[in-house]
């Protein structure tokens, strides 16, 4: 098994108060990485784009104001990996598709300019599936991402790059992107800590849609510390995103270390070997975690969510029709990639055919027709009931309990390969973490052992809306009693 996992890692809160003092200068923390992506980046590919002017570039301005006595901000020089979904002002923004393969927006995301105001710097855009359909990174215009950890294996997908990005060292924190898990499952996969938030809770202006009702932008980190520090800065109300929370959001990092103790924690039964696919490794490692919280003071009891054992079928009608929806601006005509035909349609169609990937063109069939006028109450709107009843489920559930806990991933990372000939298959990968998704509600994955194999396995940590700060508790008290 070949790796390729630094010996040490730096946390984002040690770069950012070294730089800030002047201990250590932005410019040169970020040549360490930058040497690191070069030695290894070659094998695992986690980058689309690697923006070495930039990143230099911005580096400089941050010593520069550091020097002058300025307070940069929580992220000091601190180097950034960002899924290659989100809007980077004239840099090229891809989502790892040919139909994008060289476009550069003319703005940025509102996620991109809150970390370059908190004294991030933008290290390069990572590898993903494309549009964000996948369970793998494989399904990439650009190639596969191979998982640091074993290269003849995925990293797990969509946000694969980013992951991957963090577990090789090639940056302290990577930004992703969570539809069905594709932040939480390659986190568990690499090894790393994965945060979907509460939808609203961090601005989708600037991120390339998949599913709108579904999508949502997190931190990957190798602490839980440093996912709640960069969370805090991409959070918060953005005017520009209609689905924004003005509410605000209690500190994530005020009561992170105050532990569980008095705390009812369930767990999800269903999730827990009522679904075929989830293996008997991963419900172990998922009771450990369960005891090791009920040591720390907290109740721990199995719960019931029954619509949960619906969640995937519910999942790939609504994610896919969404998808149907916000692909079409991608015609040849307004952006992107053009394939020139005779007339407009066939125009279209050609540029369509050649710029899309195989996952990407089935999601779009499969969304068109749940859609369609004979089959839409059959498919897409029973969808929609399973969704309301499982947020009916979740509800009851937290009002007797204050966090959920299951597995991740089904499984460890498996080989490249393995299951691109089989899309049900990889669709299984996502069955623990889509309710997350379908609800609205805030989830972590936090590195929690390995299995037989030797690749991590990472357990989940389920919240209500706008709780994140309770979220990371649970997630900070059993990442500290794992060590």
């Amino acid at each position: 098994m070949s790796s390729l996992i630094p010996a040490t890692s730096l946390t984002a809160q040690t770069i950012a108060e070294k730089v800030q003092s002047g201990e250590w200068t932005a410019l040169e923390t970020l040549e360490n990485y930058l040497t690191q992506i070069a030695k290894s980046d070659a094998e695992i590919h986690a980058f689309n784009t690697v923006l070495e002017d930039e990143a230099r570039a911005a580096a400089r301005a941050i010593d520069e104001r550091v020097a002058l006595g300025e307070d940069v901000g929580p992220l000091a020089g601190v180097p950034v990996a960002v899924k290659d979904n989100l809007c980077t002002k004239g840099m090229r923004t891809t989502a790892s598709s040919k139909i994008l393969e060289n476009w550069k927006p003319p703005y940025d995301a509102t996620v991109v300019k809150r970390l370059a105001d908190a004294g991030a710097t933008l290290i390069g855009k990572t590898n993903m599936d494309e549009f964000a359909m996948g369970s793998s990174t494989e399904n990439s215009a650009f190639g596969p991402t191979r998982n640091p950890h074993d290269l003849t294996c995925v990293p797990g997908g969509s946000s694969g790059g980013s992951a991957a990005a963090v577990a090789a060292g090639f940056s302290p924190v990577a930004i992703g992107s969570d539809t069905g898990g594709s932040i939480r499952q390659p986190a568990s996969l690499c090894g790393v800590v994965g945060v979907k938030p509460t939808y609203g809770g961090v601005s989708r202006y600037g991120l390339l849609a998949f599913a709108s009702s579904l999508d949502q932008v997190g931190p990957f980190a190798n602490t839980v510390r440093d996912a709640a520090i960069v969370h805090e800065v991409i959070g918060g109300y953005d005017p520009k995103d209609s689905t924004s929370i003005s509410e605000p959001f209690p500190s994530f990092l005020d009561a992170i270390e105050d532990g569980v103790e008095g705390l009812k924690i369930g767990i999800i039964s269903e999730l827990m070997g009522d679904i075929d696919g989830i293996s008997s490794e991963v419900i172990q490692k998922t009771r450990e975690a369960a005891t090791l919280l009920s040591k720390n003071g907290a109740l721990v009891e199995e719960v019931s969510i029954p619509a949960s054992l619906y969640c995937l079928s519910a999942y790939y009608l609504i994610a896919p029709a969404e998808a149907s929806s916000n692909l079409s601006r991608y015609d040849g005509v307004r952006y992107g990639l053009r394939v020139d035909g005779e007339t407009l349609a066939e125009m279209n169609i050609n540029t369509r055919t050649e710029g899309f990937g195989d996952e990407v063109k089935r999601r779009i069939m499969l969304g068109t027709y749940a859609l369609s006028a004979g089959y839409f109450d059959a498919y897409y709107g029973k969808a929609l009931k399973v969704r309301r009843l499982l947020a009916q489920n979740f509800d009851e559930v937290y009002s007797k309990y204050d966090a959920l806990l299951s597995p991740t991933s089904p499984c460890t990372a498996f080989k490249l390969g393995e299951k691109t000939s089989d899309p049900m298959t990889m669709y299984v990968n996502d069955v623990c973490t889509i309710p997350s998704n379908l609800v609205g509600h805030p989830a972590i994955s936090v590195p929690f052992g390995s299995g037989s194999d030797g690749m991590p396995i990472g357990v989940q940590i389920l919240a209500p809306p706008m709780q994140e700060a309770l979220m990371y508790r649970v997630a900070s008290t059993l990442e500290s009693a794992e060590k």
